[in-house]
């Protein structure tokens, strides 16, 4: 069977490519920035075959004429290239994702959607930058629909999450396999509930979601200039309690979050940590290690990184202390 070595959760944001200079918290952004290059490290030494990476779409490959819950790329990846991050095509481990993609149907009662032609965003393309650089690994791109409601439920998230880890295991090529999730923590951007923009700027917003596949560049400038503008809404708070989860092997008790919980204690943009709780229950909810934390305001969000290493599970010592 196909073996998960290790798991990674890392926060993502444009911001750091396009915004370096301008960015006040320097060494807040060097330590996190220095976290990312130790965990891409860690991956290397776990010497994966392929990569499950899962992550969220930010209406680059996905638009509000078709919005999958989860969607598995089973054949070509094209990355978009956004704001320094890579661009073109990306190498998929195709055996494996068909594999996912079929046991998943056939045996995990899920009837996810697939794509032979997949387009992702930073949602996945900056951890490749980051967590995959010079490690020439193929990847599994999954993608979770986390910004246009109704979302799929944490707990629907978490069920998926199990199910695609039994196919995984069904699997007989003795792959080692890396999952990492791209997304969090607390940050809210300026998108609104795609069904009731409640100003002009929201009602461009919707019409860049709707109309944005064949012409986005007529969108771009004026949405960029929207997110610049947004005031930064961190919550370290909440993000404290997160990471905790996750150093205690307590991951799956996201799995009782609601969207709107999370909306309200962290913002939009955490709605991500969907992929943080499916990467948990990928790697059997062993307990973790904070590598990171930093709440940086002109990237807009707490940027955290954790990692969980079942060779190195530190549970069952947590629950006898």
């Amino acid at each position: 069977m196909a073996t998960v070595v290790l798991g990674v959760g890392a926060s993502h944001s444009t911001l750091m490519n396009t915004h370096w200079e301008e960015t006040t918290h320097k060494d807040e952004a060097t330590r996190f920035r220095d976290g990312l290059r130790a965990t891409r490290d860690r991956i290397a030494d776990a010497e994966p075959d392929v990569v499950v990476l899962l992550g969220s779409n930010h209406f680059r490959g996905f638009w509000l004429d078709l919005i999958p819950a989860f969607t598995i790329g089973v054949g070509e990846c094209i990355a978009s290239g956004e704001s320094g991050t890579p661009k073109g095509p990306q190498r998929v481990d195709v055996d494996l994702a068909r594999h996912l993609a079929n046991d998943l149907v056939e045996r995990g009662g899920f009837d996810p959607a697939f794509s032979a032609r997949l387009q992702i965003d930073h949602g996945q393309s900056h951890a490749i930058q980051y967590l995959l650089d010079g490690i020439d690994v193929p990847i599994v791109p999954v993608v979770v629909n986390v910004f246009a409601p109704p979302l799929p439920t944490f707990a629907r998230c978490r069920d998926f999450a199990v199910a695609l880890r039994d196919a995984l295991e069904r699997d007989t090529s003795g792959k080692r396999v890396v999952v990492i999730a791209s997304g969090g923590l607390s940050h809210r951007l300026p998108w609104p509930d795609w069904r009731d923009p409640q100003s002009d700027d929201e009602d461009f917003m919707v019409r860049a979601w709707l109309d944005g596949r064949e012409n986005w560049s007529d969108y771009d400038g004026r949405r960029r200039e929207i997110i610049r503008a947004a005031e930064a809404a961190i919550t370290p708070s909440f993000d404290e309690r997160i990471l905790d989860l996750f150093e205690h092997g307590r991951a799956a008790e996201l799995a009782d979050y609601t969207s709107s919980r999370i909306d309200d204690e962290a913002g939009n943009g955490a709605q991500e940590l969907r992929t943080w709780l499916m990467m948990a229950a990928l790697l059997r909810d062993v307990a973790g290690r904070r590598v990171a934390y930093e709440a940086i305001p002109e990237w807009l969000t707490g940027m955290g990184i954790t990692v969980l290493d079942p060779a190195h599970d530190t549970t069952r010592d947590l629950e006898t202390t």
